[in-house]
């Protein structure tokens, strides 16, 4: 029987049809599976591994402090009541620039040891612009005077980092800070000088952030304080407050910059002292 030329055309593309849509699904068929990929794990990190300059035993630390100071102190003798003398008014007292030492011992992550000490030394001289009395002694106005203050603060402290992170921490901070200071005034016709010496517990805490891997952020607040009710016609205070900046360059060297701010105050029986000492400081930190 003979087709017409329409149903043979028709059949023909049919036939073309389904062989184009069949040739996709045997292409497919016939290529490999691509095979799933496996997952990597997670893998917690430690501080050390995530924060470089966290990874000692010991670190010290050296530097220059540069304070703006304001001092008063009144020693009273033989039943004569004391001036407060201001060292920068009366006795012409400038700025200077001090030394600092920093030693942290870690046996664990969490534990610290730590020892400061600065070195605290003025000399100055002026011309009395009034009648001030030291010691028990009287110094009359337009007297030419020379006069020195020495401050040897040494500080011993434990800290434990309650707060242990990736990138920070946070912990208690238990000082006794060893307060040594001497003033002594002199004159071409007489001279004198005033000691005070004292330990001072003191507690606090102090926190630490990354901002990056290399870069952080600590702050530290310490104190004392001894009301005068505890004693009779005793009292004093401590506060030291430090905040600064650390860029590691490596996990055993890096470079600080800071803010420091000491301010001590005594009574004891007439004597007084007030001193306040705060300003930036720049350091080197090493680690072992």
């Amino acid at each position: 029987m003979q087709l017409r030329p329409s149903v043979r055309l028709y059949t023909f593309a049919l036939v073309t049809v389904t062989f184009l849509a069949a040739a996709p699904a045997a292409t497919a068929q016939s290529q490999p599976q691509a095979q799933p990929q496996p997952q990597a794990q997670f893998q917690p990190k430690s501080v050390g591994d995530s924060s470089i300059g966290e990874s000692y035993h010991v670190e010290g630390a050296v530097g220059f402090w540069f304070p703006s100071a304001d001092m008063q102190i009144a020693s009273s003798s033989l039943g004569q009541a004391a001036t407060l003398i201001d060292f920068r008014n009366d006795l012409g007292l400038q700025d200077s620039r001090f030394s600092e030492l920093h030693l942290t011992v870690r046996p664990a992550q969490r534990h610290k040891f730590r020892l400061q000490f600065i070195p605290i030394s003025y000399t100055q001289q002026a011309t009395l612009k009034r009648n001030i009395v030291f010691n028990g002694q009287n110094y009359t106005i337009n007297l030419p005077v020379n006069s020195s203050l020495d401050w040897k603060a040494w500080r011993f402290g434990y800290e434990f980092d309650f707060i242990s992170r990736d990138r920070g921490f946070g912990g208690l901070v238990i000082d006794f800070k060893y307060t040594d200071v001497q003033a002594s005034l002199s004159s071409p016709i007489r001279s004198d000088f005033a000691h005070a010496q004292a330990p001072i517990p003191a507690i606090g805490g102090i926190f630490r952030v990354y901002v990056v891997p290399n870069v952080s952020i600590t702050g530290e607040i310490t104190g004392f304080s001894l009301p005068d009710t505890l004693f009779k016609d005793t009292s004093g205070h401590y506060v030291d407050v430090d905040f600064y900046g650390t860029v590691n360059f490596t996990n055993n060297v890096g470079a600080q910059i800071g803010y420091r701010s000491f301010d001590v105050g005594y009574v004891a029986s007439r004597d007084t002292g007030n001193f306040v000492l705060k300003g930036f400081y720049l350091g080197i930190v090493a680690r072992y």
